[in-house]
């Protein structure tokens, strides 16, 4: 396993392959993204060398070659990685994800756009990030235990409730998590719930975890409504992604709000029905199927991409990153976008719909309610008493509450989007941290 520490070229003289960044279409390389934006909040804030600079990079970075015998005998080496990237404020924070087309430069850039998001709501934590290169669809639960476990073994010494402390992310489940807390157990030779969150309600998992980021993503966009006069109950909705974030999207614009949700992208093409989508039939469908292709009801439209340009007051990505771009942001038609998905939204493409006048929800505030809530679950994890789930839900909404309204007024006060109104709350509470504590 090797360790690396932050580096010290400015992004302009980097070489990016000395430190294991692609230099290939740098406009969509999310990790030189994550910089671009905290470049432009660095300039505003007026922040020195010397701090931009510890900001730019993470403060460690671990990576693991994990040996797996699979079902078949032989035994398959995946390559893993986790990023702590800044632990100013508190443990570093983060989830893991597993995906065939995992990399560093994506792990780096999630894990500082968690340090943001950790700051924005305030919570006393860093940013982390963790991944494997590996297509879980095509993995057994025998071999998804045996690679979930060989993970914690690489990483053990690193992870803890006051060192750093991972999540579920894409594609890994509650299941996945209680897998490596039971292999931290072994290895610590006691139980420390608190080391992982998103876990089984029977191993030390919070109420309310499960549908937190976009319940948290709802509050904000309630709140920004407010500020746009929009009456939620009577708005149409394009949702891009069907997972976690997008389902429960669905589910409590269409139950909880009222609102018509009209689309919904998936990854073989999107679902389409201007006078709304019965949600709950679409996710028994595409649960069965995996597929959009054959929904009774709705037109099929060939790419999830296309929701994003349809005529309704919001959208939400809450898919992958680099969706909205250069490419399409002028053809953007909603009020308002949600930012349930990590990075779906290029720096170019914010300040096209700045100029057009959209509401643009960041996803480091938008998607920050699914960390809130794996705070409270550590906080639950320590004293051993847990909420109701209106509990949750309550103090939930006073964290995205209260964040919205910071970023909110910070934009307005340079007169700036909303996503460097984010940066600017988050990057000078982390700064602030650093130079109380003597870093610079």
């Amino acid at each position: 396993m090797a360790e690396k520490t932050n580096g010290s070229a400015m992004l302009e003289n980097v070489d990016y392959h000395a430190v294991g960044m692609s230099a290939t279409d740098p406009s969509l390389n999310p990790f030189m993204i994550a910089q671009r934006q905290l470049a432009d909040a660095a300039k505003i804030l007026k922040l020195d060398d010397a701090t931009h600079e510890m900001l730019r990079w993470p403060i460690r970075e671990m990576h693991a070659h994990l040996p797996v015998r699979m079902d078949n005998g032989k035994v398959k080496v995946f390559h893993a990685f986790r990023v702590q990237y800044n632990d100013a404020r508190g443990p570093t924070k983060g989830g893991i994800r597993f995906h065939p087309d995992e990399t560093i430069d994506t792990v780096r850039a999630l894990a500082a756009w968690m340090t943001w998001k950790v700051a924005v709501v305030d919570i006393p934590l860093g940013g982390g990030k963790g991944g494997i290169v590996c297509d879980p669809l095509k993995m057994s639960l025998g071999e998804l235990e045996r690679l979930s476990r060989a993970y914690i073994r690489a990483f053990a010494r690193l992870l803890g409730p006051e060192k750093d402390v991972p999540a579920p992310d894409v594609y890994t489940t509650p299941q996945i998590m209680a897998w490596m807390v039971d292999e931290y157990a072994v290895i610590q030779g006691q139980n420390q719930f608190g080391m992982i969150t998103g876990k089984p309600l029977a191993l030390g998992g919070s109420q309310g975890r499960g549908d937190a980021t976009a319940r948290g993503g709802v509050y904000v966009m309630r709140e920004a409504a407010k500020k746009i006069k929009l009456d939620l109950a009577k708005a149409t909705y394009a949702i891009q992604g069907s997972g976690n974030a997008g389902w429960f999207a669905a589910q409590i614009i269409n139950d909880e709000i009222g609102g018509k949700v009209v689309a919904i992208g998936e990854i073989d093409g999107a679902v389409y029905n201007p006078e709304g989508l019965d949600v709950h039939k679409f996710h028994e469908h595409f649960t069965k199927t995996k597929s959009v292709k054959g929904f009774k009801g709705a037109e099929i439209l060939p790419n999830s991409k296309d929701v994003l340009e349809l005529k309704v007051d919001v959208v939400v990505p809450a898919a992958l990153e680099n969706q909205i771009t250069k490419a399409n942001a002028g053809r953007i038609k909603a009020k308002m976008i949600l930012e349930l998905a990590n990075g779906p939204t290029t720096p170019e493409a914010d300040e096209i719909l700045f100029e057009k006048g959209v509401m643009v929800l960041p996803d480091f505030l938008a998607n920050a309610g699914g960390v809130t809530v794996s705070y409270f679950e550590m906080v639950q994890n320590a004293y051993q008493y847990y909420w109701e789930p209106e509990l949750v839900r309550k103090r939930l909404d006073m964290k995205m509450t209260d964040a919205f309204n910071a970023v909110y007024e910070m934009a307005q006060k340079h007169k700036v989007h909303n996503r460097l109104g984010a940066y600017l709350v988050s990057v000078h509470r982390v700064a602030e941290a650093m130079k109380l504590r003597g870093w610079v």
